[in-house]
């Protein structure tokens, strides 16, 4: 068994060492360009067309994040890069769940006690003890509901919060209002106080949370994006601030990444900044279920993990 590796940031070497330990009976290397032996899988993030096309013979390839946006986006200028009938992977949680459900959970709760109001009150020197949030008012609702808005749905559910979710198709999350399609985005949306962005990137998805969104949310509701910046018109938000529909955002990940320094997002006071780290991928968890799958695939068994090329996730 051949597998084939590229990444542009990760340390290589360790990677090959992991793996090779996980599939002792895999030869792995770091592929390079000119590299035309035979593979039967390859691991790959935001990988060279050479790499993949032509490859007729993989059993599977394997994204190296959540996310496999970066190698749709290629395949439809280059639409030969994946040989037909190769299955893609993505890294389902491998240690994202958790990662996410301690993002989402600890800024729910930063909102919910009024950190960010007892923040601006400490810039006046300001001794006010405010009145507090009921949870039944509270509203949380999840755009984008897969592996990862499930595990953030249980979580918050954990503290008694009412939470709802919005996706192509209905889920049946346990103590979760589940709502589907276009036509019940505005029903999901009335109401809710707190909106966090699971969506994974679509056409149809991007640009989604924009001014015409924002409005029908609750009043001085609040806003998390972990999943992409192509889903948050930045201006359409930062209006939304100024005229106080919303209260506050926090943005994990934005459209040009890392953000311009002249941002406005950078200096509004109601804006809390992270550097795309919500989740990231954790090595030795990764490479456990890298070689999981790669043990069912071969003994013709049908993993998780597969991504629909038609729906994009």
């Amino acid at each position: 068994m051949d597998i084939i590796f590229y990444h542009p940031t990760f340390d290589t070497q360790s990677w090959l060492a992991g793996l090779q330990q996980q599939l002792p009976e895999a030869r792995v290397r770091e592929w390079r360009e000119g590299d035309n032996q035979p593979a039967d899988y390859a691991l790959v993030w935001h990988p060279p067309v050479e790499m993949l096309a032509g490859r007729k013979q993989l059993k599977g390839v394997f994204a190296l994040g959540a996310g496999v946006d970066s190698i749709l986006s290629k395949l439809k200028a280059h639409p030969d890069m994946l040989p037909a009938g190769v299955p893609l992977f993505r890294l389902e949680d491998t240690g994202m769940g958790l990662q996410m459900q301690e993002y989402a959970v600890s800024q729910v709760l930063h909102w919910f006690r009024r950190f960010d109001d007892y923040q601006a009150q400490k810039q006046q020197a300001n001794w006010q003890p405010l009145d507090e949030y009921r949870r039944e008012d509270f509203t949380i609702g999840l755009l984008g509901a897969g592996v990862l808005g499930g595990q953030v749905a249980e979580s918050l559910i954990a503290w008694g919060f009412p939470v709802r979710c919005w996706s192509r198709s209905k889920k049946d999350y346990p103590g979760v209002t589940s709502f589907a399609g276009a036509e019940q985005l505005g029903d999901f949306l009335n109401g809710t106080r707190v909106l966090i962005n699971l969506l994974p990137n679509t056409p149809q998805t991007v640009g989604i949370i924009n001014a015409g969104l924002l409005e029908q949310l609750a009043d001085e509701a609040y806003v998390l994006n972990l999943a992409r910046g192509v889903h948050l018109v930045e201006a359409d938000l930062l209006a939304a601030l100024d005229n106080g529909k919303l209260k506050g955002a926090m943005l994990d990940v934005f459209s040009q990444e890392p953000l311009p320094v002249d941002s406005p997002l950078w200096k509004h006071p109601r804006v809390a900044i992270t550097p795309h780290i919500a989740a990231v991928t954790r090595p030795d968890e990764a490479m456990a279920y890298i070689a999981r799958t790669i043990r069912q695939i071969e003994k013709g068994e049908k993993p998780a993990g597969e991504v629909s090329l038609q729906h994009g996730y």
